[in-house]
């Protein structure tokens, strides 16, 4: 087995938390309600995403606060993380010239301190949340040089777009040194060898050196309202009184939480949905879940086609419990015919939330965008102390490996924005039978 070695023992692994607990909910609504409080009054808001390490000495944390003043003086509202280094940059920007500069902070096991140049704030216990106030009022978004949580950003937002759940608005990363081998990993293995990636998805993403270059490709951009299910409107009236939709969401939480509680030993398979069965890894994922079904774990996955479709019929063949978690597109679920017990949700971040709850273990075939979001953010989650270890096995070598060496040489080595500890949070295989070593290790839940 190569790859990052797992360091953590496994009989400290997390075990799942019980969702039935009624205070979770409320405090996931009450993040969503005070989140929109204070969104809804600002105007021409723009996203700076980036690590919290860059120091004011280092042309990133200058270039940031560079755009954060140009953008200020044209009247933009500058929302970061709220937080140091590059969040720091893009709020002192806005605020040498007296423009809005707003703080999403997130609460987290270590000390996070909001930034001195922020006027308004906003805390948040669940990334979750916080994500959804971060994306849903942005024009436009701005990615310089992060760590784990600048990719689940740049993942999501892209994966958002391309299922049309967000407009279409400027992507733009920033720092050619640092994103152009990640570009060329999403061009080279999830576009042109799975074919998960679509090039003018793909090309959305533009790429520049400066502030002046990045300010220059919204120059054009036009005020827009919220978009779709997540404007505040659709949470709370001109009186601030609250409308359904607030209600929808708690439903989808209560629903799923109640839902997957219900599961034992349940093992979580995420992987693209363009693969079909004359592909090895439909066949490899098919196999795999077959051989876990033979020993009584639980089958979820997103309940869609490809690796999704593979691993629930693996399952089901055995006779095992075979579970979709699916979206619902255009008023249509769509299940795949050997999932046994299925939810389908409206919202994408409810969805992410419950697909991930419960799980003993990930286990990630190749992917795109979601496959990428979903598996950085369950490394986010880990490293930040948000959830408790658990594996993360990522499978086929020959996609993951020239992920993980950019991980590695761009992130760690390079930028310095993650820990070498942190290449540890997952494992690279190529075999079922090496994930099944690794699960079997796994104290299983009680019955």
């Amino acid at each position: 087995m190569s790859g990052p070695k797992q360091k953590i023992p496994f009989a400290k692994y997390h075990q799942p938390v019980d969702f039935r607990d009624t205070w979770r909910i409320f405090k996931i609504m009450a993040e969503f309600i005070e989140g929109y409080h204070l969104l809804s009054d600002l105007k021409r808001e723009v996203t700076f995403f980036g690590s919290a390490q860059a120091k004011p000495n280092t042309k990133h944390y200058q270039e940031a606060e560079k755009l954060g003043k140009i953008l200020g003086k044209r009247k933009h509202t500058i929302i970061t993380g709220g937080g140091p280094g590059i969040m720091e940059a893009g709020n002192k920007g806005a605020f040498s010239v007296n423009a809005e500069s707003v703080g999403l902070n997130i609460q987290l096991p270590f000390e996070q301190v909001l930034n001195k140049y922020i006027k308004k704030s906003a805390g948040f216990y669940y990334f979750f949340t916080r994500k959804v106030m971060l994306t849903s009022p942005a024009q436009a978004f701005f990615f310089f040089p992060g760590g784990f949580g600048t990719l689940d950003e740049l993942f999501e937002v892209l994966d958002l777009i391309e299922i049309n759940r967000m407009p279409k608005i400027p992507v733009i990363a920033l720092f050619k040194d640092y994103w152009d081998e990640i570009y060329g990993f999403l061009e080279q293995y999830p576009m042109k060898k799975i074919r998960a990636i679509a090039e003018k998805d793909l090309q959305r993403i533009k790429i520049v050196d400066t502030a002046e270059q990045a300010a220059e490709l919204i120059k054009d951009v036009k005020e827009r309202p919220f978009f779709g299910e997540l404007a505040p409107g659709e949470f709370m009236g001109q009186d601030r009184g609250f409308d359904w939709k607030i209600f929808r969401i708690m439903a989808e939480l209560v629903e799923g939480f109640e839902f997957v509680t219900k599961l034992k030993n349940d093992i979580t398979i995420l992987g693209t949905g363009h693969l079909g069965p004359e592909t090895q890894y439909y066949q490899q994922a098919e196999k795999l879940a077959r051989e876990l079904g033979k020993l009584e774990y639980t089958i979820v996955t997103g309940g869609g086609p490809g690796i999704m479709e593979a691993a629930n019929k693996g399952a089901h063949a055995v006779g095992a419990e075979s579970v979709g978690l699916n979206m619902s597109f255009d008023s249509q679920v769509r299940v795949n015919a050997y999932v046994k017990k299925s939810m389908s949700f409206f919202f994408p971040f409810t969805r992410k939330l419950i697909i991930s709850a419960p799980s003993l273990a990930f286990v990630v075939f190749p992917g795109g965008f979601g496959t990428l979001h979903q598996t950085i953010e369950l490394l986010v989650l880990m490293q930040t102390g948000k959830i408790g270890q658990m594996p993360v096995i990522l499978f086929g070598r020959d996609f993951w490996q020239p992920f993980s060496d950019i991980l590695d040489k761009i992130l760690y080595k390079r930028y310095k924005t993650i820990a070498k500890d942190d290449l540890a949070l997952y494992q690279i295989v190529d075999s079922t039978e090496e994930v099944l070593e690794i699960i079997k290790k796994v104290p299983r839940q009680k019955k």
